[in-house]
């Protein structure tokens, strides 16, 4: 399993980053722990050191140009989290077993979604690495150290906030007369409210017995790019929530939550 992660996160070719983990994969020797500041990327996937990428609204969603754009934001956010999920299994090698066999398999769904989104793009006439792209996800890894800090960053920030992006694009790419698009983020929709139950199972498993829930997830994460205000969207899928076995109490709080931008900005 290190050896995959590893290689994952090394590799200089789309190949390389989609490639599945192994039907039959060890994890005998985790090694020790990792803590890799920054994937190898193929040159035309680099990240953009000064953040100029910009990205249309959903507003754009019509304009197939536009859709595109964000179909390639899209993709990279997803090559994002599976580089992210092999950075855990590097960093984590003495969390429990089942916690990292866990953050492989939704390592592989996330190199789904990245497909799935890929083949979306070309039939739009374009290919995964025509446009600029962000490091956005990877700018958490600086401070995360333990699997409580990654579980509350990726799993209860990132992958929460998407089960109202997903359903918002979707929406959108559907009154855009777009079908195909809005199949694939009803699909990423589904996969993402199960990868947001792994995330809190697995904080219930790591977090202080003496810390309620909003307590011990707003004392891992990090402000700006992290926080409640980033674990949602201008809409709030509370059904999504329940699904994944949040508590009530934590839904609550989110939904009263006002949501920001990366910049800060209002949503």
């Amino acid at each position: 399993m290190r050896a995959f992660a590893l290689a994952l996160l090394e590799a200089d070719t789309l190949e390389g980053k989609l490639r599945l983990p192994p039907g039959e994969i060890t994890d005998a020797d985790p090694g020790a722990p990792l803590f890799v500041k920054g994937p190898i990327r193929p040159a035309n996937l680099r990240h953009d050191p000064v953040n100029k990428v910009k990205v249309p609204s959903l507003a754009g969603m019509p304009d197939a140009n536009q859709r595109a754009r964000i179909l390639h934001a899209l993709a990279n956010h997803e090559l994002q989290a599976a580089e992210l999920f092999a950075w855990a299994v590097l960093a984590f090698p003495d969390s429990p077993a089942d916690f990292r066999r866990g953050c492989l398999g939704i390592l592989a769904e996330e190199q789904k979604h990245c497909r799935l989104y890929i083949e979306r793009l070309e039939t739009l006439g374009h290919r995964f690495g025509d446009f600029g792209v962000t490091a956005h996800f990877w700018r958490k890894v600086a401070h995360m150290r333990t699997p409580l800090q990654f579980l509350c960053e990726v799993g209860l920030t990132l992958e929460n906030a998407n089960l109202d992006f997903a359903q918002e694009h979707a929406d959108a790419a559907r009154e855009a007369g777009d079908a195909g698009t809005a199949a694939v983020l009803e699909v990423v929709h589904a996969d993402e409210t199960r990868h947001v139950a792994f995330a809190w199972t697995w904080f219930q498993h790591f977090k202080p017995d003496e810390q309620d829930d909003w307590t011990a997830y707003n004392t891992n994460v990090r402000r700006p790019h992290g926080g409640p205000d980033r674990a949602r969207g201008a809409t709030f899928d509370a059904d999504a929530r329940r699904e994944a076995g949040i508590a009530e109490a934590f839904i609550a709080k989110l939904a009263a939550t006002s949501p920001t931008r990366p910049g800060g900005a209002s949503r």
